[in-house]
Formats: structure tokens, C-alpha cells, sequence
């Protein structure tokens, strides 16, 4: 979750209450800059880590949001401590724009975002995210919804093996949901365990003795059935067009994430909504007005998504895959009811 300026007292590798070491905050706090007296969002609260790098930069108020119950309970300490500059609520930030209307702050100065996973939710067997600990197969980030079980459990092989190769990208997607279909019809596949050790022997493991840095042959398909679950790329499309609802111009937007089917999506919204599109040949006819689209609502900062440093890379493994995205808004209103900017 973030981290600060380089003129701020926190360090590259702050680590902050609880041992959490927040992904690429240095970098997150220079795209957010924050000011005294600004309203930011931590849209994704998890351990707060945003948060108090925010909190620590500047005499502002930081929301935090987040869908997971636990995370907000978690963070009641936090707010005792910070004296009234941070609040919280539990709630999806595909709609984090009417929950600060309904709270009364909107517009925002800064908006930031952690996607995926929380370090809790991976490191709590009970949750049901990793393989690494046997859990029940749960997954879900908040507390509503079929589980991970369900889906593998009760979905069709053929939508099994779509979920596996669209969203986990795995190339042994068929194999993979066919194995899990074969051993269900035994038994119910219940626990984390079981699902790890059923996609290890579809995809199979590398010849020889494994690298360090060659990733478990269950990962994929995991990742693809957490991404399932939660509708977290439906989730981030709903988000990022809401965070162009709530930002006041001027305001700038951050962006970290942690695999390529999440920064495709930042990158192509942002790249619409800062008129970065191909353009028409020259001698194409003029478009209907119908079809032009609205004025650019985002000035992307960098045009390259930045990547964690490599000390950072090297004492945190969970940064390695990150990338960060920021733009700031303009005063053009928000796009309504444009799909990848058209209607």
C-alpha cells in the first residue's frame, strides 16, 4: 500500500505498524503529492499502509475503503490514532464515488490504488487464497458470494477451463479443468490443499530441481479462480470510472498492480481517457459527432509504468511484479455511459 516524497521522513523501506511494508509507497506518494488540507482515498485499505503514508505527508484527511469486514476492523485502532484525520467504510471502490458523496466529501484531491490480494488475506489458512497454507477453499474478499469451492465444484469443465486461460493465463487451462472435474466427481474439493495438488499433477512440475524463482505449477490457476470470485477486473473497470467521478481537477489518480491482465486494463483506460487513440488516416472521412469522444478527463504522469526499485525488489518478493500507473484529472466532466470511449 504506498509510500512518500523524497523529501519525507519515511524511508525507501518504511515499514510500518504490524511489519507490513507497503508496495512502492515512495513512488505512490510522489504521484499523489500530497497537500496539507487535501481529502485523499486509500480505495483499497487492507493494513492501511497508503493511508498512514499519506497521513504522514501532509495535514490532510484520508478515507480508507475497503470491501474485506476484517480489514475494517483492523483499522479501528488506526483511526483512534490519527486523531480524527482518518476515516473509514466498508464498501466496494467500484462504487467508491457515492461513498464519499453519501459522506460528504467528494470531490477528492488524490485517489490511490493496491490491487489484488492483501498480505491478511494471503497469510490467513482460513481465508483460503494460498496454497502455501491448507485452508478451505474460500477466496472471497469480502463476505457475500460463492466461494472458490463452489465455482469448482459447480461450473462446467468448458467454463472452468475459460476462467483458468483468460484470467489465470495459463496455457494447460483444458488439462487443468478436466483433472478438477475428474476428482470432484470422487468427492467435493473442499480445501486449498487439494486444489494445489490436483493442478500440480495436470500442469505437471519442471523437470529437475525447481529455481527459486520458477513459480508454483498451481499459481495460475489460483490466481485466475481468486480473480473469478471477487470480479476483480469487473470491479477495477467500475473503479477506475468512478475514481473519474470523484477526483476534483487537478487531482491525481495511482495506480499499482501486480499482473498483466490488471495493468493492460489501467493502462488502456487511461490511455482512452487521456485521448491517446489511434487516429483516424487522413483521408477517412470526418467521423460523426456522434461518435467523437469527450474531452480527455486524465493527464497521464508517466507514460511508462514505473517498477519497484530493485532494493525494494530484493527485500520485499511481493513488489517484484508490481507496476504503477498515475494521472491527473482535468476539469473535462466525467465520460458517461462510454464503454473504452464509445457509446
Amino acid at each position: 500500500m504506498a509510500r512518500a516524497p523524497a523529501d519525507s521522513h519515511l524511508t525507501p523501506q518504511a515499514t510500518q505498524p504490524g511489519g507490513h511494508v507497503p508496495v512502492m509507497l515512495a513512488e505512490v506518494l510522489d504521484a499523489l503529492q500530497p497537500a496539507d488540507g487535501g481529502i485523499y482515498l486509500d480505495a483499497t485499505f487492507g493494513l492501511g499502509g497508503y493511508a498512514k503514508g499519506i497521513l504522514d505527508s501532509a495535514a490532510c484527511t484520508v478515507w480508507g475503503l475497503d470491501r474485506d469486514p476484517q480489514a475494517i476492523a483492523r483499522g479501528q485502532a488506526m483511526t483512534e490514532a490519527e486523531d480524527g484525520r482518518l476515516h473509514l467504510a466498508e464498501g466496494r471502490f467500484g462504487a467508491l464515488d457515492r461513498v464519499l458523496e453519501e459522506r460528504g466529501v467528494a470531490p477528492v484531491d488524490g485517489i490511490a490504488f493496491d490491487l489484488g490480494v492483501s498480505s491478511p488475506q494471503l497469510d490467513v489458512a482460513e481465508r483460503g487464497f494460498s496454497f502455501r497454507f491448507d485452508g478451505p477453499l474460500d477466496m472471497r474478499m469480502g463476505s457475500d458470494g460463492p466461494t472458490a469451492a463452489d465455482v469448482v465444484n459447480e461450473l462446467a469443465e468448458g467454463d472452468l477451463a475459460r476462467i483458468v486461460r483468460d484470467y489465470g493465463e495459463e496455457k494447460k487451462a483444458r488439462r487443468v479443468a478436466r483433472a478438477i472435474t475428474q476428482a470432484r466427481g470422487d468427492k467435493p474439493i473442499q480445501r486449498t490443499g487439494e486444489l494445489a495438488e490436483i493442478v500440480r499433477g495436470a500442469v505437471g512440475h519442471a523437470r529437475g530441481k525447481a529455481k527459486a524463482h520458477e513459480i508454483d505449477p498451481a499459481t495460475r490457476t489460483f490466481q485466475a479462480i481468486r480473480i473469478y470470485v471477487n470480479d476483480e477486473l469487473g470491479e477495477l473497470e467500475r473503479g477506475l470510472a468512478a475514481a473519474e467521478r470523484a477526483l476534483k481537477p487537478g487531482g491525481r489518480l495511482a495506480v499499482v498492480s501486480f499482473h498483466s491482465l490488471e495493468d493492460r486494463a489501467v493502462k488502456q483506460f487511461l490511455r482512452t481517457r487521456s485521448g491517446d487513440v489511434p487516429r483516424a488516416s487522413r483521408h477517412s472521412p470526418d467521423p460523426d459527432p456522434a461518435d467523437r469522444l469527450p474531452e480527455p478527463t486524465f493527464r497521464v504522469l508517466f507514460r511508462q509504468a514505473k517498477k519497484p526499485r530493485a532494493d525494494e525488489a530484493e527485500t520485499n518478493p511481493r513488489a517484484r511484479s508490481a507496476r504503477l500507473r498515475a494521472a491527473e484529472r482535468t476539469a473535462a466532466p466525467a465520460w458517461a455511459n462510454f464503454e473504452e470511449g464509445r457509446a
